[in-house]
């Protein structure tokens, strides 16, 4: 496995981080950790999880991801680098959500306790809270930082220029910084290139790309028709927003012309699809997810496998349009 540093911080990632969103809906304990233990032999240390965790999921489930976690963390805390984020709502409380100070401190307190651990390595503001002004949330999370419960701080699913503000108020105030950003990105979803990247390239941000897969779609394994049974397409409150991504004529189609450029380099269409991720100069590490142990195959190849200069030109032509891609998150 391979390291880098993430943005411009002294931390250093393994260059794929594991997700663990299935974990405890769509798989069970016994089956994540059975994930956790093929990631770490793997030479993956990076782990994210989220305190609303696990997708699919709803209000009588938020938690039970970073539970599972932190079972399996117990003992080894030190060997791993844990991510985890927080702004979901947590109950029904109208101040059990969102990025305010009150939420912000109750919530980190959750997911210590949640993790077993008494510090969380990048904590993470999961979507940006238009109600809450960023100096507010950049307040309360300076103050975690200081007192040694959260060590570097980023933010998911922001656009350019809500990450580009937050990085101004930082710098004009003298607060924490937002030290990676995490977005949707894909062979079918490439609209961060136009505005994100780049900012995240001048600024020294890392990028911790979710979906690069596209939800399994980029497996190659669905087809047309009803959507697959037992994968995120089907899945509880999960399965309209990954139908309304991706399962679409146009999607099958683009991963119908990926086959033979996967089969020319001797990878599935999967290894190739994580390559393309890892090409980009400005990625730090994909997130990568299962719901069985022998899924993270692929993305594990794909780290030691290089992708040929003239295929990934030939990635970049064939799925241009999905950098104008209509979805702006």
């Amino acid at each position: 496995m391979k390291h880098t540093r993430l943005g411009r911080t002294g931390l250093s990632v393994s260059r794929l981080c594991l997700g663990t969103m299935t974990f405890g809906y769509q798989c069970e304990e016994d089956t994540s950790h059975a994930i956790l233990d093929a990631a770490a032999e793997g030479g993956i240390t990076f782990i994210d999880t989220a305190d609303v965790y696990p997708l699919g999921g709803d209000g009588t489930t938020v938690g039970r991801t970073e539970e599972i976690v932190g079972r399996w963390l117990n003992g080894r805390r030190d060997d791993f680098v844990v991510a985890t984020k927080c702004v979901g709502a947590m109950s029904t409380k109208r101040w059990d959500r969102g990025a305010s100070r009150k939420h912000i401190m109750d919530a980190v307190d959750g997911s210590l306790r949640r993790l077993q651990t008494d510090y969380i390595d990048l904590y993470q503001m999961h979507q940006f809270d238009p109600s809450v002004t960023q100096d507010e949330t950049l307040s309360a999370l300076t103050d975690l930082v200081r007192i040694g419960k959260v060590r570097y701080v980023g933010c998911s699913n922001y656009l350019a220029y809500e990450l580009a503000r937050g990085v101004g108020r930082s710098e004009t105030l003298g607060l924490a910084r937002y030290d990676s950003v995490q977005p949707r990105y894909n062979l079918l979803y490439r609209n961060i290139e136009r505005e994100l990247l780049p900012l995240c390239q001048q600024e020294g941000i890392g990028v911790i790309p979710y979906n690069p897969l596209a939800g399994g779609f980029l497996s190659g394994k669905h087809q047309r028709g009803i959507p697959t049974e037992g994968t995120r397409f089907t899945l509880g409150t999960a399965m309209e927003r990954y139908q309304e991504r991706y399962w679409h004529d146009r999607q099958f189609n683009a991963v119908d012309a990926l086959r033979p450029l996967a089969a020319e380099s001797g990878v599935s269409v999967a290894t190739l699809a994580v390559q393309w991720v890892l090409a980009n100069p400005v990625v730090t590490a994909p997130i990568v997810g299962a719901s069985r142990p022998e899924q993270l195959a692929d993305a594990l190849a794909a780290v030691v496998t290089e992708l040929p200069s003239d295929v990934k030109l030939a990635l970049d032509e064939l799925t241009i349009d999905y950098v104008n891609h209509p979805a702006l998150r």
